[in-house]
């Protein structure tokens, strides 16, 4: 094939490396390169380049491959012309940030610096476009001992990517965020009040927690800008439920007390009436179950109730309504959700424990071997597998009766909404281990009867029937992720809302 034939393009304006550039194949475009130097510099449809495929599509490799060869083509000074024209520039810019080529784009910027403020055509910055990507910094701005310790295994590719991809969304904001206070003041003045305060809004939206760290670490008078409807980020947290941001608010001093003051300026809410309101969605179905999610609401309005001013705790909005009023109208379908899961859960699992009692108290008088007639005594009494069987009839027999009782306390509730909070969540946490127990001893008991009754005549079966006989508890432990939820959502959540000693740090 001929080295012109290769930048020969299609109906809509395509080379083949374009469509190498879109699926990733390096080593194809590598030969195509290796014919034809300019082909990465061909501009397709809408004159974008094979790099803004790669990117687009996320290819890494085949981006930076790419990046590297314009580079070699061009002289220092028309380089970012073989990039595009300037509005195709900081497209493809930003469409690395979106597609999480942070090193990409730290590369692009660093030897483009004008690209830094530079707007796209939907008129945001790549600091806009950061913020809307709170993946990039999801585990931690700092690698610490552990990162060192998972980075210290050959077989953790894709834990050490996702660490090295973290630190260079880290750098990309150092140097985008230094080249905007770099600007004069009044430009300084102009971006801070127009563009960063809007991304900031859009940052805590989105949960991007350490993207808000760093820019409250460059500039912590962030810390008051409210937004049009006078909401500081505090609040949005609390309005999207972003713990972790919300947290930060504790490690602010007393200036907590004046921000938690702020009412809306649309139905003058407090931060106490937005903690009042349903999570959204993705929010809510972060726990497994109605009644779980209505312990979580819970316990977002006692943390929100602690900060906000006791007076703040039954003022009225603009409809009239106190917080607390509007947070039983707003959760009252929770709340019949919640109870129907919990009454459900508890008929099952109460018939399955009163089944269980019932076996045990049965076999309890009907024990392996029979009676001695004369002494009334168990024969096989001074048998070790009878003392194991004893032990175990007696564990499955208190057990299920315990778990009965924690299910009939949950049929039997009034289902308040404090009781939602720890009570229900107690009592079904009590309930699912108490059956696990219950089963678990329920087949050892039965096992140890086989054993028994059966071990002359049928000796070379016992050990895979025993093994069977164990099928039942594999399964519950295959299905013990509720009993997690409950355990985490009643027990985990208290330590949801406290100092991380992140901010200033």
């Amino acid at each position: 094939m001929a080295q012109s034939d290769l930048g020969i393009q299609n109906k809509k304006g395509h080379t083949a490396l374009s469509f190498a550039a879109a699926t990733g194949n390096v080593q194809i475009a590598k030969l195509m390169v290796g014919k034809n130097s300019q082909l990465p510099s061909i501009k397709g449809p809408e004159a974008k380049s094979p790099l803004y495929f790669a990117a687009l599509s996320g290819h890494s490799d085949m981006a930076e491959y790419l990046f590297n060869q314009i580079e070699l083509l061009g002289t220092p000074e028309n380089q970012i012309e073989l990039l595009g024209t300037p509005a195709k520039q900081i497209e493809l810019l930003n469409t690395c940030i979106s597609a999480g080529l942070y090193g990409l784009a730290l590369k692009i910027v660093e030897h483009h610096e004008e690209l830094a403020v530079a707007r796209d055509k939907n008129g945001e910055t790549p600091l806009h476009v950061l913020a809307q990507t709170p993946l990039a910094f999801a585990g931690g701005i700092q690698q610490g001992m552990w990162g060192r310790i998972i980075n210290s295994f050959p077989y953790c590719k894709g834990a050490q990517k996702e660490m090295l991809m973290q630190t260079k969304a880290l750098e990309l904001l150092k140097f985008l965020w230094s080249h905007v206070i770099g600007q004069p003041d009044l430009e300084i003045s102009q971006m801070i009040t127009t563009n960063v305060v809007q991304l900031l809004f859009v940052a805590a939206e989105l949960g991007n927690y350490n993207f808000l760290v760093e820019l409250l670490r460059f500039y912590p008078d962030f810390i008051w800008k409210v937004d049009k409807n006078r909401q500081s980020i505090f609040h949005i947290a609390v309005k999207h439920r972003h713990e972790n941001i919300f947290n930060l608010i504790y490690e602010i001093g007393t200036v907590k007390e004046l921000i938690a003051t702020y009412r809306d300026n649309g139905d003058d809410n407090n931060m106490l009436h937005l903690a009042a309101s349903i999570a959204p969605p993705n929010q809510l179905n972060v726990v497994s179950g109605a009644a779980l999610q209505m312990q979580r609401q819970l316990i977002w309005y006692k943390a929100v109730e602690k900060i906000v001013p006791p007076s703040y705790r039954e003022m009225k909005n603009q409809n009239g309504k106190t917080p607390h009023n509007l947070f039983i109208a707003n959760h009252k379908e929770l709340m019949k959700e919640g109870e129907q899961w919990m009454k459900g859960t508890a008929k099952s699992c109460m018939l399955v424990a009163t089944l269980i009692a019932t076996v045990a108290y049965t076999t309890a008088f009907t024990v392996p071997g029979g009676n001695d007639n004369s002494t009334g005594a168990p024969i096989l009494l001074n048998k070790r597998f009878f003392t194991v069987f004893s032990v175990s009839e007696a564990v499955s027999m208190l057990s299920s009766s315990t778990s009965i009782l924690m299910f009939l306390s949950i049929l039997t509730s009034r289902y308040a909404e404090h009781d939602f909070l720890v009570s229900l969540p107690i009592w079904l946490m009590i309930g699912f281990t108490t059956l696990f127990v219950s089963v678990a001893a329920m087949m050892i008991a039965f096992c140890t009867t086989f054993v028994l009754s059966y071990h002359q005549g049928l000796a070379q079966v016992l050990v895979p029937f025993s093994l069977f006989a164990f099928v039942p508890i594999v399964f519950i432990s295959l299905n013990y992720s509720l009993l997690f939820d409950i355990i985490r959502s009643t027990f985990g959540t208290r330590f949801l809302f406290r100092s991380r000693k992140r901010l200033f740090s």
